[in-house]
């Protein structure tokens, strides 16, 4: 049975038996995953520790259990130590080439910002040049224009257009 049905089966949480595993270090089988495993023996024992502490018993004054040999499934260390190094190896190698991989990209996309921050800027004089240029043809344009001299009319007439016959009757 795994953590929750031995919790439901019992009727507590299944981090009260997860605690109760952990604070009394009862040691119970686990699978490939770390998670436990219980069979009828864990669960006669689980129960017996849940009657104590109905009874009162605080949990830390609940006798150790008598070590038990070590199951099968339990986890173990010190047995593959040379297949964990040579993953942690080959972890440590993909770490390598994933931060050089980053920092050719973060390279070359900084010269290639680079690049087009020159492009921008030759741009940027190339409109200069071209506004300097509108300028002075403009202000060439306004002195010959309007000449700072005043207008004077000749001769102090103004010339009318004449109006021809229909547009005096209709008032175009």
């Amino acid at each position: 049975m795994n953590t929750s049905e031995v919790a439901k089966l019992l009727g507590v949480s299944q981090s009260t038996i997860q605690r109760w595993v952990k604070q009394l270090k009862l040691q119970m089988e686990r699978n490939e995953r770390g998670h436990y495993h219980f069979n009828d023996e864990d669960i006669t024992l689980l129960k017996s520790i849940q009657d104590q502490i109905q009874s009162g018993t605080l949990l830390q004054d609940i006798a150790p259990v008598q070590e038990k040999k070590v199951r099968k499934g339990a986890v173990k260390t010190g047995e593959n130590n040379a297949e964990v190094e040579r993953l942690f190896t080959i972890v440590g190698e993909l770490e390598a080439k994933v931060n050089s991989k980053a920092d050719s990209v973060t390279s070359y996309q900084l010269l290639q910002h680079r690049r087009e921050i020159e492009e921008l800027q030759d741009q940027i004089l190339v409109l200069t040049n071209q506004l300097d240029l509108l300028q002075s043809q403009f202000n060439e344009i306004k002195t010959t224009i309007y000449p700072d001299k005043p207008l004077v009319f000749d001769n102090g007439k103004v010339k009318r257009k004449k109006k021809n016959l229909v547009s005096t009757l209709f008032g175009f």
